[in-house]
């Protein structure tokens, strides 16, 4: 084929239709906080979100099926095989996608301890009295949110996610959701780093829920470093926080156009990406060429 059709550009990601049953995945080194694009990208951070994404989807096959094909650069369509595509691009099967996002928290942190703080529930749900930001919850939980077109998600009990997408699929969902979670947080534990929580996108292939779009990347996870964690002050993490520390020391209103990033701050976060994955995978970033 002469050229890709391109059907979806997000905050991060761009898709392209490849053919009736493919899309190219291509995770960009834009970067958003508090939902808005950054003007810096942050260089190799696609690179490492699509790196960390093979490697969870090799490690949790297992678990359930998904979408993946290939990273491999000679199985790309011709198109894109360029550097512009190299190393951040995965050839995936098309999906019928779950109208919620699967969310699964060992602990207890951001949109989830703000609704703790307020009503002692998580997701609608009751939790017990006395956690604090960053405790670890008494078994991890399956907390669906619905997926907007825009603004932002909407949490939601698992019963509305039964009324969304049926009690059978629902309960596969958190199956699969948890299951991942577990994995990957045992496997992570053994390395020094503590997955707060992940967010799963799941859909249908060829009739069986799968698992999609990226898997337990910064972006979707939070990552915190084991070693110093305690309940109560908010941990450090392998992702973009220094960028939403810098952007909260700043006066502004978390609304279009963002500031500018120093440069300090947009390579301590390439650093930081890239640290997730090589402690985690245990392989060297320096190494990846998809």
């Amino acid at each position: 084929m002469s050229q890709m059709k391109k059907i979806y550009s997000g905050k991060v990601r761009d898709i392209y239709e490849v053919d009736v049953e493919h899309l190219l995945l291509v995770a960009s080194d834009r970067l958003s906080a508090f939902d808005v694009v950054m003007c810096e990208p942050v260089p190799d951070k696609g690179r490492v979100l699509t790196a960390m994404s093979k490697f969870w989807f090799g490690e949790l096959a297992d678990v359930a099926p998904n979408h993946l094909v290939s990273t491999a650069f000679v199985d790309l369509p011709k198109p894109a095989r360029n550097e512009a595509f190299a190393g951040r691009s995965m050839l995936c099967r098309k999906a019928e996608m779950l109208p919620i996002e699967c969310i699964a928290r060992g602990y207890l942190a951001g949109s989830g301890l703000k609704e703790y703080r307020q009503y002692t529930t998580i997701h609608g749900e009751p939790a017990p009295p006395g956690l604090l930001e960053g405790s670890v919850l008494p078994e991890p939980r399956f907390t669906p949110s619905t997926k907007a077109a825009a603004g932002h998600d909407e949490n939601i009990p698992f019963a509305k996610a039964v009324a969304l997408v049926g009690r059978e699929v629902a309960e596969r969902a958190r199956a699969i959701t948890l299951a991942a979670y577990q994995r990957a947080a045992d496997w992570a534990a053994a390395r020094g780093i503590i997955i707060a929580d992940t967010k799963l996108e799941l859909g249908f292939v060829d009739g069986e829920l799968s698992i999609c779009d990226e898997l337990i990347t910064p972006d979707s996870s939070r990552f915190w470093p084991a070693a110093g964690h305690a309940p109560g002050r908010t941990p450090a993490s392998f992702d973009k926080q220094p960028v939403r520390d810098y952007l909260d020391s700043l006066d502004w209103n978390k609304q279009p156009p963002p500031p500018r990033l120093p440069d300090s701050i947009v390579r301590a976060t390439r650093d930081r990406y890239i640290e997730a994955y090589e402690r985690i995978s245990g392989l060297r970033f320096a190494d990846w060429n998809g």
